[in-house]
C-alpha cells in the first residue's frame, strides 16, 4: 500500500470514529455543528494562515488552481446546458445545481485530505480563494438578482462583502500577506496557531464521521438533477482535471494526484446554506451534498492508489 492510500486509510479510520461514537451516542447529533464551527471558525483557518504562511507560493498558484478552474468551468456548463435548455430550470435552480456540481468542500474535508494525504495544506488555498472571492459571489449575484424579480433589492455592497466574513478566506489572505512579507512572525506568536492548526484534520474528521451517525429527517432524492449534479461533481471533475493536468500540463506522479484528488472533493455544505437562505432547490443541496459525500471517500481513495 503507498504512502497515500496509507494516509487515506488514517482519515478513513478517524472518520468512522466519529461514526461510531455518534452511533454508541457518545456525542449527539448536534455536536456535529459544535465540532463543524471549531474546524470551521478555528481551527482550519489556523492551519490554512500557517501553511500559506511559511509555503512557497509559486507552488501554491500553480497546476491546482488551474486544473480547478477549468474542470468546475466545465461541468457548469455541461449543467446549465442540460437543466437550463432542456429541462428549463429557473435561475434560481440552477444555479444552486451548478453549485451542488462544483463547489467542492475544501473547508472542512480539503483541509484535512491536502494537509494529511498530500502533506501541504496550502495546496487547498486557491481553492478556498476561488470559490468565496469569486464562484459564491458570482452565485450570489444571480440568485439575489432572482429575488429582485420578486421586489427584493439586490445590495451591490453585501454582496462583496460575503467572502470577507468567511474565516477560511480571511485566514488564507493574512498567510498571504506574511508570505509576501517575507518576514518569518515570531515563534511565540506561532506555536499557540500551530496548536491549535494540529486540531483542525482530527475535528473536522470527527465532525464528519458523526454526520453521516445519523442519517438525515429530510427528504433525499435521487431525481434526475440530483444525479447530474452528484455525476458531475464525483466523476467528471476530476476526470477533468486529471486530462488538463496530465496531457496539457504534462504533469506525473505526486504533481498529478495533488488536482485530480481535490477535484474529486464533494459537493459543500454551504451549497445547502446557500439554498436555504434563498429558499432555492433545498432538496437538489442537500441530496448532493450527502450523495457526494458518500460517493468521494472510494473515489479519492481509487484515485490514489491509480496515481501513486
Amino acid at each position: 500500500m503507498s504512502a497515500v492510500v496509507g494516509a487515506f486509510a488514517a482519515l478513513v479510520a478517524v472518520a468512522v470514529l466519529g461514526y461510531v461514537v455518534g452511533v454508541l451516542g457518545v456525542l449527539r447529533a448536534q455536536d456535529e455543528l459544535v465540532l463543524s464551527r471549531l474546524a470551521f471558525y478555528v481551527a482550519g483557518p489556523a492551519l490554512l494562515f500557517t501553511t500559506v504562511a511559511r509555503a512557497d507560493l509559486g507552488t501554491i498558484f500553480s497546476a491546482v488552481l488551474i486544473t480547478n478552474v477549468v474542470s468546475l468551468f466545465v461541468v457548469q456548463v455541461v449543467f446549465l446546458l442540460i437543466a437550463v435548455v432542456f429541462w428549463r430550470r429557473s435561475k434560481s435552480q440552477a444555479t444552486i445545481g451548478v453549485l451542488a456540481s462544483s463547489y467542492v468542500n475544501a473547508g472542512n474535508l480539503g483541509v484535512p485530505v491536502a494537509a494529511y494525504v498530500l502533506g501541504d495544506g496550502a495546496l487547498v488555498a486557491p481553492i478556498v480563494l476561488f470559490q468565496v472571492l469569486i464562484m459564491a459571489p458570482v452565485a450570489f449575484a444571480v440568485l439575489d438578482g432572482d429575488r429582485q424579480g420578486s421586489g427584493r433589492r439586490v445590495e451591490l455592497r453585501t454582496v462583496l462583502s460575503r467572502p470577507f466574513r468567511n474565516p477560511l478566506t480571511v485566514a488564507t489572505l493574512l498567510g498571504l500577506v506574511v508570505s509576501l512579507a517575507g518576514v518569518p512572525l515570531p515563534e511565540v506568536v506561532m506555536r499557540p496557531v500551530d496548536l491549535i492548526a494540529a486540531a483542525a484534520v482530527p475535528v473536522a474528521l470527527i465532525a464528519y464521521g458523526l454526520s453521516l451517525s445519523g442519517g438525515t429527517k429530510d427528504s433525499i432524492t435521487v431525481r434526475r438533477d440530483v444525479v447530474l449534479a452528484v455525476g458531475l461533481k464525483t466523476f467528471a471533475q476530476p476526470l477533468v482535471a486529471y486530462a488538463i493536468a496530465r496531457w496539457a500540463l504534462d504533469l506525473h506522479g505526486a504533481a498529478l494526484l495533488a488536482p485530480t484528488l481535490l477535484a474529486a472533493l464533494p459537493s459543500a455544505q454551504n451549497v445547502y446554506v446557500y439554498a436555504v437562505h434563498y429558499r432555492a432547490s433545498r432538496t437538489l443541496a442537500r441530496s448532493a451534498v450527502l450523495l457526494s459525500t458518500l460517493l468521494s471517500i472510494p473515489t479519492m481513495i481509487l484515485i490514489s492508489g491509480l496515481l501513486i
